[in-house]
């Protein structure tokens, strides 16, 4: 066994105890906690937000001073629709963890810009690309996409041409926001593959026999 083999698991074995740990110390408060490609990922119930995170800053045995990032995942299959994911770094100890609940499009997150003051551009990051909002936040508005702008970017079923186009109107001298328009319909496919036989002439086909006329 290698040097960075045993260095590996020695690190596998401090996050499965790290997740005991937090998992005893909350309680309910904790879901479920997996480790997986040396990464320990907490999932919580939503509205223990601030208090797991308190929790995870003054623990000694956590240590986690430093917010990293929030981000979320949109899965609009489920009820449930996104998780909110935090990444927190302890550099006393030199570990990571995340944190992540489910939130849905109705009901808020509460803000944790009272644990760590970070939180706050990151909240405007989520609400701003995928919609959730965050109870308590100063300043809770959009940071990334202009004033004005209709939905959310990073959501699934978001257009990718969006609603709106933004020019420099020459005539009127300023920024002008126009319904997108398409240069061309759209077109429909049906992502058949060819070399499986579609059920129709495609496009050029019809020129193969010319050849031979």
């Amino acid at each position: 066994m290698t040097d960075s083999t045993v260095l590996l698991r020695e690190q596998e074995q401090a996050l499965r105890d790290l997740g005991d740990h937090v998992a005893a110390s909350l309680g309910g408060d904790v879901t479920g906690w997996t480790v997986a490609r040396g990464e320990l990922t907490v999932e919580i119930a939503a509205d223990r937000i601030v208090k797991v995170l308190t929790f995870l800053r003054d623990d000694g045995n956590c240590q986690f001073a430093q917010l990293i990032d929030i981000t979320a995942v949109d899965w609009p299959q489920r009820e449930k629709r996104f998780d909110v994911v935090y990444h927190l770094l302890s550099l006393k100890l030199n570990q990571r963890i995340r944190v992540k609940l489910q939130a849905d499009e109705e009901n808020p997150v509460a803000s944790v810009t009272g644990v760590f003051s970070s939180a706050g551009w990151y909240e405007r990051e989520v609400w701003d690309m995928f919609g959730v909002m965050f109870s308590g936040h100063p300043d809770l508005r959009r940071i990334l996409s202009d004033y004005g702008f209709e939905g959310h970017p990073l959501r699934k079923d978001f257009p990718l041409t969006g609603y709106v186009e933004v020019r420099y109107d020459t005539a009127q001298k300023r920024v002008v926001y126009e319904p997108v328009q398409l240069t061309q319909e759209f077109r429909r496919f049906d992502f058949l593959s060819p070399w499986e036989g579609a059920k129709y002439v495609l496009p050029g086909d019809e020129k193969a026999g010319e050849g031979t006329k």
